[in-house]
């Protein structure tokens, strides 16, 4: 795998550990950046770190990934279930995608129940509260290490199985 990996956070994360304290916990942006950093360093991985309320800046950012051949960690957020814009940027990575959510999105409303990410994932977590970013960083370094995915009928759209 790259030794490199972008966490990457859409919009209203930056109000984490206030909004919605039932969904989303009390734990603040800054705390799950630190716990991403403190397992990030203890695989060996260069992190970058970022949280947008932009469409364009996620999409610049995973065009970045790209091009420094980084894993992703993605917690689209709000864009999940509509951008296909940043769903575009992600089927051109190359590299292990994790798709996050914080809260279980299956058991949520019609609005939260579906992320479009998903056909570009290679993994999806979630329902696991903010452990889920730890979760998803060694995933992607697992998956990253074991090489490509065997292809599979599945795997035929987006590569990733």
């Amino acid at each position: 795998m790259s030794r490199k990996l972008f966490v990457l956070n859409g919009p209203n994360l930056d109000m984490l550990g206030e909004r919605e304290p039932h969904l989303y916990g009390t734990t603040t942006l800054e705390e799950v950046r630190a716990d991403c950093e403190r397992v990030a360093a203890e695989l060996g991985l260069e992190l970058f770190f970022g949280q947008s309320n932009a469409e364009s800046q996620i999409i610049d950012w995973l065009h970045l990934a790209y091009r420094e051949h980084a894993a992703v960690v993605i917690n689209p957020a709000g864009f999940g279930p509509r951008s296909v814009a940043i769903l575009d940027a992600l089927l051109i990575l190359t590299t292990p995608i994790v798709e996050l959510h914080i809260s279980n999105i299956h058991a949520r409303d019609e609005a939260h129940r579906h992320s479009l990410m998903s056909a570009a994932a290679t993994a999806v977590i979630a329902g696991a509260g903010v452990f889920g970013y730890e979760l998803a960083i060694r995933a992607a370094e697992r998956l990253g290490s074991a090489g490509p995915p065997a292809a599979s009928p599945a795997a035929g759209e987006t590569g990733r199985g």
